[in-house]
């Protein structure tokens, strides 16, 4: 049994621990239940600063309601204990997924995706963004039900300024390059992180690999995301669009990236497939397995770097001499001449008990050698060193020969012709070579789609083994890419460039729209999908704004002249009814419209108003209205030069039960006909 957290969280075993904080496994005693309890680390909790700015994120991720977002219940300060409390998910998570099974199906892939970017989207709706999209953030629980987690943490910790290598390395492979750049993060610096972690299951592994996290994030800024080879190119062209390094180039948020991932799945007849559960934490996640270590509120979690090892005590110099006793007091020095012992005069007896020293032996007289014999000897010497210095430079250079050849040998390989191939293939032929293949896709008008069109470095190039090299596959003729309504048009011609095609632009085919403002992209000829030549031309079709409504005004009892004036003042054009319905003369009155007065019309549509005009001279036939409603009545009696008198029920839905002039009679043009409704 643990310690307790503020006299209610019961910490309990490790789950996982990182380089910013630590997750057990924890029991809330008040409601009794199971709980995950993250504790940053102490090197963060020191800083005043960050236990605000921890606490101000923890608030805003708890309001996020979402059943992809793993829910926080709870944070608070214990002593220097900083916490977390969130729900508790048993399983694992994406990394752990990853690390089992590598890359993953196109439609498992989707399928772990579509929560996720479910989950940012009610982040962006709400205003948060996460800030460090990763496989470690998505959970995955029991059933496959996917999980995102640490909204806000990222924030905390960034502002903090005290990060670690190994997360700086862990979240740098999935940061976007406006945050390596200026640190700035916003819902499109989600987009671009879910596209890498995308990326990553359809590729099993990340798109920028480095030894240290300045090469990765400069890869980030520096280079496209490569294509994802062998998956259908719907789903490459989606991964690509969502890591552009351009932000206006993605999706504007998460849900603009999930309808665009479901269009494709649609597309692709990608069925949602069941998530995979991870069996066991890998060793790179889990850090230190230990066994429930209890946690005393106010201490510090103990380092993943601190072993347990008993301290052997040093044996002592001499084991005769007192223990206790230093090296200094085991030493005794003497100087000068020996003391005799006690009873013995100095000097003398000394003198006595040494003996005299035997005078030194003299050396046989050596005879003198002529100048020819040392001549001889410093020739045999010279001869002698010469032979002796010329075997170890002999030695050296067979030693720096064979170390050359020792290091050298079977280190380097040959770059392949991969040029014709089909991409398959050439990762077979680069394979054989030692060497690995890092593709791009780019249009073309004579190659077929998925054949190498060229690679760098060319055929016969000197390489060392396990190098990568680009392969320059050929997607076909360039297609008119998707284009959501209302994108900037620079935005938009960025992406229309990048498919191979050019844009222009034509005021003729521009529309209006009721919701796109002004100048914004509504469309494009050809329609998206099409495919085109290379450099081919696509229009861009412009907003003109919402169309202007042009209401019919009343122009009943005018004369001609005057109702076709009123008609062209309001931007409307005016024809007269043929037939019995046709004026006179220009002194005609008009007695209805079609449409009616107060109809606004669309002027993309139409813009005519057809008159109708009473003659009296004219004799008209009285149609049968009975069983007809009101309002129907009263049109058909008009059309017919008739004038209309509702009586008893006026309403236009009422049922006409009588009418005062007998049906098929003949009567003057403009006679007033009762109508009975009921």
């Amino acid at each position: 049994m643990g310690g307790l957290l503020e006299q209610r969280y019961r910490v309990d075993s490790v789950l996982a621990r990182g380089g910013m904080s630590t997750v057990y496994r924890g029991r809330d005693t008040r409601l009794d239940r199971d709980v995950a309890i993250k504790v940053m680390d102490p090197h963060l909790t020191a800083d005043p600063s960050f236990v605000l700015r921890f606490e101000r994120e923890a608030r805003a991720a708890a309001q996020l309601h979402h059943p992809a977002v793993v829910s926080v219940h709870d944070q608070g300060v214990d002593g220097d204990q900083v916490y977390l409390v969130m729900e508790l998910i048993d399983g694992g998570n994406l990394r752990d997924l990853l690390n089992q099974r590598g890359k993953l199906a196109p439609a498992v892939a989707l399928s772990i995706l579509g929560p996720v970017l479910s989950a940012l989207g009610a982040a962006h709706r709400a205003g948060l963004v996460h800030r460090d999209v990763k496989p470690e953030n998505v959970l995955i629980g029991p059933g496959g039900q996917v999980k995102v987690a640490d909204f806000g943490l990222a924030r905390a910790i960034g502002e903090n300024g005290v990060t670690s290598d190994s997360e700086i390395l862990g979240t740098v492979a999935y940061l976007s390059p406006e945050q390596v750049e200026t640190g700035a993060a916003d819902a499109r610096s989600d987009v671009y992180s879910a596209g890498i972690v995308l990326y990553e299951m359809l590729a099993g592994q990340a798109p920028y690999r480095g030894e240290t996290a300045i090469s990765v994030a400069y890869q980030h800024v520096n280079s496209d995301v490569p294509s994802v080879p062998e998956i259908p190119l719907a789903l490459d062209t989606l991964v690509r669009k969502a890591t552009r390094r351009d932000p206006s180039l993605r999706p504007a948020n998460a849900d603009a990236f999930l309808a665009e991932l479901e269009r494709v799945g649609t597309d692709l007849g990608l069925t949602p497939q069941p998530v995979p559960v991870p069996g066991s934490l890998p060793e790179n996640d889990r850090t230190v397995v230990m066994r429930p270590v209890p946690v005393a509120v106010g201490a510090t979690p103990p380092s993943v770097a601190e072993a347990t090892r008993p301290v052997v005590p040093k044996p002592p110099l001499n084991p005769g001499l007192n223990p206790g006793l230093n090296s200094a007091a085991m030493t005794t020095v003497h100087t000068g001449p020996p003391t005799p012992p006690p009873g013995f005069p100095a000097g003398a007896s000394a003198t006595r008990t040494m003996q005299r020293p035997e005078p030194p032996r003299r050396r046989p007289a050596q005879k003198r050698k002529t100048q020819a014999e040392k001549l001889e000897e410093e020739r045999k010497r010279r001869k002698k060193l010469y032979t002796i210095w010329g075997s170890v430079a002999a030695v050296v250079v067979v030693a720096i020969g064979l170390f050359t050849w020792y290091v050298g040998a079977n280190r380097y390989t040959e770059m392949p012709s991969v040029a014709g191939q089909s991409e398959q293939n050439a990762q077979v032929l680069l394979s054989k070579a030692d060497l690995t293949g890092l593709v791009e896709k780019v249009p073309s008008n004579d190659v077929p789609n998925g054949t190498v069109i060229s690679s760098d470095p060319g055929p016969g190039a000197e390489l060392r083994k396990n190098e990568q090299v680009k392969l320059v596959v050929s997607r076909g003729r360039p297609v008119v890419p998707f284009i959501t309504a209302g994108a900037e048009v620079d935005a938009a011609t960025k992406e229309i460039q990048t498919a191979g095609l050019k844009t222009v632009k034509d005021p003729t085919k521009d529309a209006f729209h009721d919701t796109v403002p002004i100048g914004k992209v509504v469309g494009l000829d050809p329609r998206p999908g099409t495919a085109l030549a290379l450099d081919a031309p696509v229009t861009l079709i412009l907003s003109k704004g919402p169309p202007p409504r042009l209401p019919v005004p009343n122009v009943t009892g005018k004369t001609k002249d005057e109702a076709f004036a009123e008609l062209q003042r309001a931007g409307l054009e005016a024809v007269d009814a043929s037939g019995d319905d046709g004026p006179e003369n220009n002194g005609s009155r008009v007695v209805r419209t079609d449409p009616p007065a107060g109809t606004v019309l669309d002027p993309t549509q139409n813009k005519r108003v057809t008159l109708f005009y009473e003659n009296n001279n004219r004799e008209v036939e009285v149609p049968d209205v009975t069983r007809q409603k009101v309002r129907e009545a009263k049109e058909e009696l008009e059309r017919a030069g008739l004038k209309v008198k509702v009586e008893f029920n006026k309403s236009n839905n009422a049922t006409v039960v009588n009418q005062s002039i007998p049906p098929r009679t003949r009567v003057q043009r403009g006679t007033e006909i009762t109508i009975v409704g009921l």
